[in-house]
């Protein structure tokens, strides 16, 4: 079993920045890695994903060139870094972890096994 605990949430104002981490209970270096979030009233939004050495990312439009993904296997732990953020990055975040035997990001929710238990991000106008 994989236990994901995210960290890093927070209250800020527009314009801020947030790091969030994710720490696994086990080695990520065989996992694929993910965040996505769930605003209120919303379904859950892919954020980003990176492939299992870190060699490649993805991100969807509404994020990219504001967010970065990054992971360090030694550590066990996978970063989202958040700059420029706006009211609509309002969300629960989550990490999730998908087993990977190649080394490519999975974008979909469906695709990942294991799941943090979320932390808040809140945006303020």
């Amino acid at each position: 079993q994989v236990h994901l605990v995210e960290a890093g949430g927070g209250l800020v104002q527009a314009g801020s920045s947030l790091r969030l981490s994710c720490t696994a209970s086990v080695r990520t270096s065989s996992y694929a890695m993910g965040w996505f979030r769930q605003a209120p009233g919303k379904e859950r939004e892919f954020v980003a994903a990176i492939s299992r050495s870190g060699g490649n990312t993805f991100y969807p439009d509404s994020v990219k060139g504001r967010f970065t993904i990054s992971r360090v296997n030694a550590k066990n732990t996978v970063y989202l870094q958040m700059n420029s953020l706006k009211p609509e990055d309002t969300a629960v975040y989550y990490c999730a972890a998908h087993p990977a035997s190649v080394d490519l990001p999975r974008l979909g929710s469906y695709e990942y096994d294991y799941w943090g238990q979320g932390t808040q991000v809140t945006v303020s106008s």
